[in-house]
């Protein structure tokens, strides 16, 4: 089985004499191998290692920032005061395009984050703030928690308005 991808492909012959001005669609398929060496590539990325610092170690508590948009979700690591520790993102794991934002990418980058405060060895009393609206959202805390942290509590800080600014005008598709 072979992963099928819509490409859309310029075609400037046509330009004179057809109307149809967005090109036609070719469908790309990629062969099993190239999908392989993909998961490998993603693979290889969370289980990297990570360079610790010598003045970080021996944190006792820590807080987890998700922040999950719709094309991305990125994962921060901070200390009790607020200081970043480590930070991950869906692309820097290895995630490309539309992959990014998909809940499986988050659960990766939840665990590559997990392996980073073993590292450090942050694991006990570790709070979540949660914000955003995207589908990484439940999937990044619920791999944190499989990972063995601590969560000792779960919070949403998306900011919601009250009444404030104008909203965009909807987007009619």
């Amino acid at each position: 089985m072979s992963e099928r991808q819509w490409v859309l492909a310029e075609n400037h012959r046509q330009w004179p004499h057809n109307k149809n001005f967005m090109g036609k669609k070719h469908i790309i398929e990629t062969s099993q191998e190239e999908s392989i060496k993909e998961q490998e590539k993603i693979d290889k990325a969370v289980g990297k290692e990570v360079k610790t610092n010598p003045t970080i170690a021996g944190v006792q508590g820590g807080k987890i920032y998700i922040s999950s948009s719709y094309n991305n979700t990125i994962l921060t690591l901070t200390n009790s005061k607020g200081q970043v520790l480590a930070w991950k993102s869906a692309g820097s794991v290895g995630f490309k395009g539309t992959k990014k934002s998909t809940s499986f990418a988050a659960s990766r980058v939840a665990e590559t984050i997990a392996n980073i405060c073993k590292k450090i060895g942050v694991v006990d009393k570790i709070e979540v703030l949660v914000k955003g609206i995207g589908a990484g959202r439940e999937s990044a805390v619920r791999a944190l928690i499989t990972q063995g942290l601590n969560v000792v509590s779960i919070k949403d800080i998306t900011p919601i308005p009250h009444n404030g600014c104008r909203p965009k005008k909807v987007r009619r598709v």
